[in-house]
């Protein structure tokens, strides 16, 4: 069930209350001395966010140095609550130059009033959208005068953003240089065992739109995912075109994804927001593409010498290269000297995080540069304990690889007959084969630009 709230309460670190606001009459004005004597005096505020005293319960959170605390008499989605403090917190500092504190609710009570009576309708959370709610509550908040942000102007049709389905995008928009940028950002995340074993492996993606169109134009974008070709095949009733496929998992979209369009036909079908945005977020666990192999070998010669042997091997094409590559190997912290030899890249050892750091700015595919180290130590007595070995960690960009085999196969963009598009497609991931199509009522030229990036998350290699 959604939030329910009863009552709303902007308190400082004191105590003292700034700001409250009853939503129903099943709870008692002096709801908030309950919360400062049990929660507040006894120094509980860490240990748990929710808590329930008497019949009700209390959701808090502290934001700078002021705490919003929830107070609900029945059950209640505390997700739901927690998110409602989060975006009311987001809309506040729209209205009051990106500062949310004790001096700005001192400042703008007035204001903070009028938006917690739009915001939350008998404790039940309602339209929390700064673009939307500037639109008809136009008093600008006191600023801040460190902020340097400046007042959104009021853009007129109120009522029809308020009310209408598409309240992300107004109404009238119009560039002379209509443009969309698509990013596709994966990160690859690895642990190896010291064997050569996967442990783990997966791909985490977002797609990044950043659109400058006039109008309202309706987009369309499709992926190679397995579902959703076999979606499109069904409704085409012919078979799908041969190529590689990918699953995604977990999922989530963005509120202007058309969701009932997605569940029937598997594509992304949206009318995108002013200006930047995230589409929508996945993760793959399957058939991910290794960009590196490491295959490190470490000896111990007794309690004062250690020889260190490392391997990467790059598995992507010999026309690509990566940049940025760094290889973090670790070594006892009781080392005293190091000498290296590289057949690639610099490397240099870095006693504050305990790691021999090796560089390599530009490494070509399907080379196998190597790194071999004499580690001297310092013998000590006191230390009988056996060195635990942590992993060996990369860092690295691969432009024009793939990670997961995504592509986007088409993009659509629907116009009327007197608008120009100028679509740049820019892709920063691991797409294996990606091409961007257009298709308006007016037939006009289109130019496509893409670029692709992996990048590495968490890629760590046991030794």
């Amino acid at each position: 069930m959604p939030v329910a709230a009863s009552a709303i309460y902007f308190l400082n670190l004191r105590g003292d209350v700034l700001i409250n606001r009853l939503y129903r009459d099943d709870v008692g004005g002096n709801m908030v001395d309950a919360f400062r004597v049990h929660i507040m005096q006894t120094k509980e505020l860490g240990t748990c966010p929710v808590r329930q005293i008497g019949g009700c319960s209390f959701f808090y959170m502290r934001i700078s140095n002021v705490y919003i605390v929830i107070v609900v008499s029945s059950n209640a989605n505390v997700a739901c609550a927690f998110k409602f403090v989060v975006e009311a917190v987001t809309l506040f500092k729209s209205y009051f130059g990106g500062s949310f504190d004790e001096d700005a609710i001192r400042n703008n009570f007035v204001l903070i009033y009028e938006l917690l009576d739009e915001i939350m309708d008998f404790g039940y959370p309602q339209n929390l959208s700064p673009e939307i709610l500037k639109l008809y509550i136009t008093q600008e908040g006191v600023r801040s005068p460190f902020s340097s942000k400046t007042a959104d102007k009021p853009v007129p049709n109120a009522t029809l953003q308020v009310t209408g389905a598409v309240g992300w995008r107004r109404e009238g928009l119009v560039y002379k240089k209509n443009e969309v940028f698509l990013d596709i950002v994966e990160s690859v995340n690895l642990l190896m065992s010291s064997k050569g074993s996967v442990l783990r492996c997966d791909v985490t993606g977002k797609i990044l739109m950043k659109c400058f169109l006039s109008g309202m134009p309706d987009l369309k974008l499709g992926l190679n995912d397995k579902i959703g070709l076999e979606k499109e095949s069904q409704l085409k009733s012919r078979p799908a075109k041969s190529g590689k496929t990918i699953e995604l998992d977990d999922v989530t979209f963005h509120q202007c994804v058309n969701l009932t369009r997605f569940n029937s036909e598997k594509t992304v079908s949206f009318v995108p927001p002013d200006g930047e945005f995230e589409l929508m977020k996945y993760r793959i666990t399957e058939g991910v593409n290794l960009p590196f192999r490491v295959l490190p070998t470490i000896k111990e010669l007794g309690r004062t010498r250690m020889e260190v042997n490392v391997k990467v091997k790059s598995v992507f094409g010999a026309k690509m290269f990566a940049l940025g590559v760094v290889v973090k190997i670790p070594v006892p912290k009781q080392t005293a000297k190091t000498s290296f030899q590289v057949t690639s890249g610099k490397a240099k050892y870095s006693p504050s995080i305990d790691c021999l750091v090796w560089k390599i700015r530009k490494f070509p595919g399907q080379t196998e540069p190597t790194l071999s180290a004499e580690v001297e130590l310092i013998s000590t007595i006191t230390e009988k304990k056996s060195w635990t070995r942590p992993p060996i960690q990369m860092e690295f960009q691969v432009p024009m690889f793939t990670a997961s085999g995504l592509r986007v196969r088409f993009l659509k963009v629907v116009a009327s007959l007197h608008m120009i598009y100028l679509i740049k497609s820019r892709i920063a991931i691991t797409l294996s084969y990606t091409f961007l199509q257009v298709w308006e009522k007016s037939g006009y030229n289109t130019v496509e630009w893409v670029r692709y990036i992996t990048k590495a998350g968490s890629y760590e290699v046991r030794c």
